[in-house]
C-alpha cells in the first residue's frame, strides 16, 4: 500500500469516524507525520493532534512528539508529550514523559501521564501534578480536571501556595504575601464559581498565624481583569471542624472560624475558647 493511500484512509478515519481496515496482511504500518483535525458544526475546528511519527495498529494507534489543541469559545487548550496512544474504540488518549498542558490564559499543568476521555472532557492521572493558575500554585498525588483547567481537584499529599491580593500593595509588586495550605486532600477547586474546597487535616499559615482544621473553604475576589475571568485576591475563609488558629503564643479553639480578608477579622463559632499568654502579673496591687 502506498503512503499517500494510508495517509487518506488514516484521515477519513478520524474526521469521519470510519473504521480504518488496511487491505495488507500486515501488523504494523509507520507514518512519518501526521495531522489529525476535528470539525464540528458549520467547519468549526474543535480539535487538532499532530506529531512525528504514528503506529497503525488494530485498535490502538500510536503516537510520539505530540502536540494537541482543544479550541474553546474563550481559549485554546494545547497539550504537549512525547509519548502517547490512542484507543479508536474508547475515543480516549493517553500520553505519557513530559506531559504539559497551558492555556491561552495563563494556566499550566506539568505531570508524568495524563489519560484524556474525549466523551467526558475530563484529563486526569495518578502521578504526581505541579499546577499554576493566576495567583495559585498547587502540586498533589493524583488530579482530574477539565482541559482548560477552570475545575480540578488533586486526590491527596496537596500543597498549595496562594498570593493574597493586599488593598494596598503596588501593582508591580511580584513578591507580595503569601499563603501556605497543606491537606490530606481532596483538593477541589472551581474558578467559575471563585472557590476552593480543602478537606482532610487541612493546616495554613500566612506568616502571621496558623490555622488548622478538617475541612476549609477558601472564596476568592473575581479577578480584575475581565478577560481573565478568574481569581484574584481572597475574600474569605471558612474553617470548618476542630478549628484551631495559633497567633505567637495565643491560641483558640472552635468548631468553625470566618475570616474576613478585608476587615482583617477573625469570626469564632461553636463553643470558642481562647488560651491568652501574658507576661504581666495577673495579680492585683494593694
Amino acid at each position: 500500500m502506498k503512503i499517500k493511500r494510508i495517509i487518506i484512509v488514516f484521515i477519513l478515519f478520524f474526521t469521519a469516524g470510519l473504521t480504518l481496515q488496511a487491505q495488507e496482511q500486515t501488523t504494523e504500518q509507520q507514518l512519518s507525520e501526521f495531522n489529525l483535525v476535528s470539525y464540528g458544526e458549520r467547519g468549526k475546528k474543535l480539535w487538532e493532534i499532530s506529531g512525528k511519527s504514528a503506529d497503525i495498529l488494530s485498535d490502538i494507534v500510536k503516537l510520539t512528539q505530540i502536540t494537541a489543541s482543544v479550541y474553546g469559545a474563550e481559549e485554546t487548550v494545547n497539550l504537549n508529550a512525547d509519548e502517547g496512544s490512542f484507543d479508536r474504540g474508547q475515543n480516549k488518549i493517553h500520553l505519557e514523559k513530559n506531559v504539559v498542558i497551558t492555556t491561552t490564559k495563563g494556566a499550566k499543568l506539568v505531570t508524568d501521564s495524563l489519560d484524556w476521555d474525549r466523551k467526558t472532557e475530563i484529563v486526569s492521572t495518578k502521578d504526581t501534578v505541579n499546577l499554576e493558575r493566576q495567583n495559585m500554585i498547587a502540586a498533589g498525588q493524583g488530579a482530574e480536571a477539565q482541559p482548560n483547567l477552570k475545575k480540578f481537584s488533586l486526590q491527596k499529599d496537596v500543597e498549595v501556595q496562594i498570593k493574597a491580593e493586599e488593598e494596598n500593595s503596588p501593582k508591580n509588586d511580584t513578591l507580595g504575601r503569601k499563603i501556605f495550605i497543606t491537606c490530606d486532600g481532596p483538593l477541589e477547586v472551581d474558578y467559575e464559581k471563585n472557590l476552593a474546597v480543602f478537606k482532610n487535616k487541612v493546616a495554613v499559615d500566612d506568616g502571621t498565624m496558623q490555622l488548622y482544621s478538617d475541612v476549609m473553604d477558601v472564596y476568592f475576589n473575581p479577578a480584575k481583569d475581565e478577560k481573565s475571568k478568574g481569581m484574584a485576591g481572597i475574600d474569605k475563609i471558612v474553617a470548618k471542624g476542630n478549628v484551631k488558629i495559633v497567633r505567637g503564643e495565643n491560641t483558640s479553639y472552635s468548631q468553625e472560624a470566618t475570616y474576613l480578608a478585608k476587615d482583617k477579622k477573625i469570626i469564632l463559632t461553636g463553643k470558642p475558647k481562647l488560651v491568652i499568654y501574658s507576661t504581666e502579673g495577673l495579680n492585683a496591687s494593694p
